[in-house]
This record gives C-alpha cells, sequence and structure tokens, in this order.
C-alpha cells in the first residue's frame, strides 16, 4: 500500500515542478519559446503508466493549468484531453519508438495541443497572427530526449509501477 501512494506522491510532485517552471517569468524571445513543460510531463506519464495516468488526470490537470494562467475554464481541459488520448491509444507503439521518433511525436502532440488553445483563444479574440504559437511545440519536442530519461530514472528509483 505504501509504494502505491509513493506512486502518486512522485506524479504529482513530478506534476508540480512542471507548473512551477511554466509560471517561472520570461521576458522577450524566451516568452515565445517557453516550452509546454505540464504537456511533456503528463505524456510522459501517459506512456509510462497508462493505468494511472490518462484521461482523468489530463482534465484535472488541464483545470488546474486553466486557473493558473487564468485562461477560460475548459480550454487546458480540452486540448490536455485530446492530446493525452491520443497519446494513450498509441503509448505501446511509443514505448518502442527511438527517442527521435518520440520527439517528432511529442512535437506533433504538443502542436496539436497549441491549434487546439489557439484556436480557443482565437474565438475569444486573443489569437497570435502567424505560426509563432508554435514555437514552443518544437523547444518541447527538443525536450522530450532530455526530459524523459529522467523522469524513467524517477521512476524507476522510486519504484513507481
Amino acid at each position: 500500500m505504501s509504494e502505491r501512494r509513493n506512486a502518486y506522491w512522485v506524479i504529482l510532485a513530478s506534476l508540480l515542478f512542471a507548473a512551477v517552471l511554466a509560471v517561472i517569468p520570461l521576458t522577450g524571445t524566451l516568452l515565445w519559446w517557453r516550452p509546454e513543460w505540464i504537456l511533456l510531463v503528463l505524456l510522459y506519464w501517459t506512456i509510462a503508466l497508462p493505468h494511472r495516468v490518462g484521461l482523468v488526470t489530463a482534465l484535472i490537470v488541464g483545470l488546474f493549468v486553466d486557473v493558473m494562467e487564468g485562461a477560460v475554464i475548459g480550454q487546458n481541459m480540452l486540448s490536455l484531453s485530446v492530446v493525452v488520448t491520443l497519446a494513450s491509444l498509441m503509448y505501446q507503439r511509443l514505448r518502442v519508438f527511438t527517442l527521435v521518433q518520440q520527439s517528432s511525436v511529442v512535437f506533433l502532440l504538443a502542436g496539436l495541443h497549441q491549434l487546439i488553445t489557439q484556436w480557443l483563444q482565437g474565438l475569444q479574440g486573443g489569437a497570435v497572427p502567424g505560426f509563432g504559437f508554435l514555437f514552443p511545440a518544437l523547444s518541447t519536442a527538443l525536450l522530450w530526449p532530455l526530459l524523459m530519461p529522467v523522469l524513467r530514472e524517477l521512476r524507476r528509483s522510486y519504484k513507481v509501477h
């Protein structure tokens, strides 16, 4: 039972750490390239532990992100739930991909996340013109090969199953 509780604390702590990274103040060009930290961590846990992290987790985390960012309630809930659902549908394939192939899929999923949030912001009149909104998808994909082994080692060291 304590191992089971330990698993939830490790997942929750990693998501909270990603939330802290997501709100660190940045200026200028860095702001445009800010990776989607929460999405990265959520994708990792969805691929690694699909029986623990899935759609319900994405909805809860999405609501948390909506409140944290001051976005319209449901914006991140929708985009994260779509991305996590797609990741959970192909998690077995993603596990056998190389890191470069996984990064490509992460780029597509992060781009979809950005596209959905951009579309919803456009409905409110706050869309960003051009394709600059996809810069975070690129930086997120570039971070995947660095973050995935770190989270894997964290999962193994705390015996999260």
